[in-house]
């Protein structure tokens, strides 16, 4: 059960600041598939960080690991300008706008590893090793029953992720900013009336998801793989997606939603284990989140109800 726990949290955690990236880009109106795309250039962005100026800090320094936190947040920022230029300034349609940021950063960042590895490290390798993220146990609370596991052995990548959520949170449903933002998603011109610029909220929206799915994405590089590399795109930032709408765009829902599929996964995992299946079993085991994101969609789609201007171009000569 500790492993579940744990395992489960690893997963859910980083799921849970990509999906509120994405609550914060389609709040504002516009509609983020490319969160597995910013998620995927916002962890190479960090391991090529840690790829070159680790050896800077020495050998068992844990300042790059942090900084790369912050590189993989400005990498997933700057990446995102992309998806918002054509959705905003260019009002492509913004569906297939976000499939194509993700295939171009799959490309991009595969080819671009490749070639820094072979020139500079003279390795021709497609991965960036990364340093093992540290992990903490909290004394006494470890030795609670069940519970317990919430303490124990943990990344510290999880109560800063919690840190920023509740941040996110705050602004999103208690500031001036939050209430503009979610105005832009709803009625964008009764925010342009009130003299506040739609298109720079939107643009600010979308380079926000940005960072906290880079974030996101390079806390699944630590946690899953050890590396950077192609296998990060591993279909969480769809999930995020998924997670979100059962969530109807709402933080704390959308909290709960990550917690199943990271429990899911896990279980499913130790069950495998447990069972001493074959590692194809693993990899069944694996596709029960997006199992049950079909299921919930299923069930409880028809009560969600969406920014009532999510996905429409705003065009302030037709207000």
């Amino acid at each position: 059960m500790n492993t579940v726990i744990i395992d489960g949290l690893s997963y859910a955690i980083p799921l849970l600041i990509i999906a509120i990236g994405g609550i914060y880009s389609e709040r504002s109106g516009i509609t983020n598939l490319a969160l597995e795309g910013l998620l995927g250039f916002g962890a190479f962005s960090g391991g090529l960080f840690v790829a070159l100026c680790a050896p800077l800090f020495g050998a068992h320094s844990q300042i790059p690991i942090y900084l790369s936190l912050v590189v993989a947040m400005v990498g997933g920022a700057l990446f995102s300008m992309l998806h918002a230029l054509l959705c905003i300034q260019f009002k492509a349609n913004q569906v297939i706008s976000g499939v194509v940021v993700n295939i171009v950063a799959l490309a991009l960042t595969s080819f671009l590893t490749s070639q820094i590895n072979t020139s500079a490290f003279g390795k021709p390798s497609d991965k960036f090793m990364l340093s093992v993220f540290p992990r903490v146990t909290v004394p006494g609370l470890s030795n609670i029953p069940v519970v317990g596991a919430l303490f124990t052995n943990f990344y510290v990548f999880v109560p800063i992720i919690l840190v920023l959520a509740a941040i996110c949170w705050y602004i999103l449903y208690r500031t001036r900013y939050g209430m503009h933002l979610r105005a832009c998603g709803d009625n964008p011109q009764a925010v342009d009336t009130a003299g506040v610029n739609v298109n720079k909220v939107r643009f600010g929206a979308v380079m926000f998801s940005g960072a906290l799915a880079g974030l996101g994405g390079m806390c699944f590089a630590y946690s899953i793989s050890g590396t950077f590399s192609a296998s990060v795109y591993m279909g969480a930032g769809y999930l995020a997606i998924a997670a979100l709408i059962f969530g109807n765009w709402k933080i704390v829902p959308t909290l709960a939603a990550c917690l199943i599929f990271g429990f899911a996964r896990s279980g499913a995992y130790e069950l495998v284990k447990v069972l001493q299946l074959s590692s194809s079993f693993s990899d069944l085991a694996m596709t029960l989140p997006y199992i049950l994101t079909l299921l919930l969609l299923i069930f409880f789609s028809k009560n969600n109800r969406a920014p009532r201007a999510l996905g429409e171009v705003y065009d302030k000569s037709k207000r």
